[in-house]
């Protein structure tokens, strides 16, 4: 089964993650988990430059699911061009996308996934409501 990414969906930030040679598996293409790897990365970039690190005694962000779909098989060396994108904004959930493509060849997806973020409150353990400026980046849209 295949997972579709939405049309509309809002960019948010790009990024060049290298290939190292220990992403690759004995199968001597990147191994399934680190796809996961760099969809984190930028997620984490995103997160961070939107709403600073996670305040434990405060609210942040937690995963709730996670999807990849493989398209192609990527191969060190080389450099993935990697798209954050976001939709579906609730009360305190949105919804995340990504493409990952290498960079030598630009407009190729050689993967694309999501995750579903859930805004919470971490001593409570409860779901708080989106951020002002997290709401503010779908008004701009």
């Amino acid at each position: 089964m295949r997972f579709d990414i939405p049309d509309e969906k809002t960019l948010t930030l790009e990024m060049v993650i290298p290939i190292r040679w220990g992403d690759m598996d004995a199968m001597g293409h990147v191994n399934n988990t680190v796809y996961f790897r760099y969809f984190e990365s930028i997620r984490i970039e995103w997160l961070h430059g939107l709403a600073g690190a996670p305040d434990i005694d405060g609210e942040g962000p937690v995963i709730v699911n996670a999807f990849c779909n493989f398209l192609r098989q990527l191969k060190y060396p080389g450099d993935v061009r990697c798209r954050h994108y976001i939709a579906n904004p609730g009360r305190s959930s949105i919804d995340s996308y990504f493409t990952a493509e290498r960079v030598d060849e630009p407009g190729v997806v050689y993967a694309n996934g999501g995750a579903t973020i859930v805004w919470i409150n971490y001593r409570q353990e409860r779901s708080a409501p989106l951020p002002e400026q997290v709401r503010r980046l779908f008004a701009a849209a």
